[in-house]
């Protein structure tokens, strides 16, 4: 098969209210949508990339750049079978997985289109709900916090994760558990932290987390490996984890209890698949991260944490949690369980608002074969 049409958008779609971590922030989304179209059947896809190299190395203005020179005419040209094949397309271009995965998604929606089933299933996934939490960004102070996670508590989220960072760790976890003992809750410092401090992070042990997410620098796991020695809280790998390779090394040398997987951080679902068995086989949970997806990427995402080792609550959460209005005309709506239905429709069930996105479309561009 031959994809015949590749159309690129930025977008620029304001957030409820502003994403803050340890060392960024960001107030809306920057996400390039892709769509792919073939033999009369349409794919979509997303990068969520940002307006700053502060997660990964990427932004919008370079995965913008590599999709259009490099990695969309390199798709035009190829004979695809399966969609498994982009990655190989890509192999030879080093990095820009963000770049790439958004490419890929939309692959992969449209050999599910094609043939009729949804993209859960076309993966593998086994779940019709998957378990989801929420993430909360760093607060101006410790009220302000608990007032939010109440909020979210109320609307049915059973696990809570927070952003940390020297100064804000301590005294925050400690006071949500003290509001709520029996809370599921975890921590993410986004590699703010050195193996220097790992004293200082063992002081979380006593709240009960149920995962510390990288903490340590974001293309370390040899610290980590040494870190795991110190704390008792279970370790999560996150930014580190950039491709099947890095998870084996990391589970070769013992450095996380838990995996964090985020496609678009690895490049793609094919790879994202590898890297889920390879922690099944070592008896290693894993869970889905978010990056503020659209609806385009949240349900990509949904269909992947349907697979059988993502057996802790996801990042994912609902439309709502980020936008007040988003892309898509069907958005994710929390289930009184804390969970989301997985889509059975074809494809990845996401039903794309055109209207809307050209309304917050600032860049477009389309490539043909």
């Amino acid at each position: 098969m031959k994809i015949e049409r590749i159309e690129l958008r930025r977008i620029a779609l304001p957030y409820v209210s502003r994403f803050e971590t340890s060392g960024w922030y960001h107030d809306g989304s920057d996400a390039i949508i892709v769509r792919v179209d073939a033999d009369g059947v349409t794919g979509w896809g997303e990068s969520p990339v940002s307006d700053g190299p502060w997660y990964n190395e990427e932004t919008y203005e370079t995965a913008w750049m590599m999709q259009k020179k490099f990695l969309g005419p390199m798709l035009l040209a190829a004979d695809i079978t399966a969609p498994e094949d982009v990655s190989k397309i890509f192999a030879r271009v080093r990095a820009n997985r963000m770049a790439k995965s958004g490419l890929e998604f939309a692959v992969w929606d449209l050999f599910a289109r094609m043939q009729n089933v949804s993209l859960a299933k076309l993966l593998g996934g086994t779940r019709d709900r998957v378990q989801v939490g929420v993430s909360v960004g760093i607060k101006k102070d410790i009220p302000t916090l608990l007032e939010s996670i109440d909020g979210y508590l109320a609307e049915g989220y059973k696990r809570i994760k927070i952003k940390i960072k020297p100064g804000w760790d301590i005294e925050p976890t400690a006071a949500i558990r003290d509001r709520w003992p029996d809370l599921m809750l975890q921590v993410d410092g986004n590699s703010i932290y050195h193996l220097s401090d790992a004293d200082h992070l063992a002081e979380l042990d006593e709240f009960n987390l149920l995962l510390n997410e990288q903490p340590l620098d974001h293309d370390d796991i040899f610290d980590h490996a040494k870190l795991k020695k110190i704390i008792q809280t279970p370790l999560c790998l996150d930014e580190s984890i950039v491709s099947p390779d890095h998870a084996r090394w990391a589970i070769e040398l013992d450095a996380c209890d838990i995996i964090n997987i985020k496609p678009t951080r690895i490049g793609g679902l094919a790879d994202a698949k590898k890297i889920h068995d390879m922690a099944q086989a070592a008896g290693i949970p894993v869970w889905h991260g978010g990056m503020l997806e659209t609806g385009i990427g949240r349900a990509i995402n949904v269909a992947l944490a349907s697979l059988p080792n993502f057996s802790l609550p996801s990042d994912i959460s609902a439309n709502n949690r980020y936008f007040h209005r988003d892309i898509v005309t069907n958005p994710f709506t929390l289930n009184a369980d804390g969970t989301l239905s997985v889509p059975t429709g074809i494809g990845s069930g996401a039903e794309v608002d055109e209207a809307f996105l050209d309304e917050v479309t600032v860049d477009k561009i389309e490539m043909r074969a």
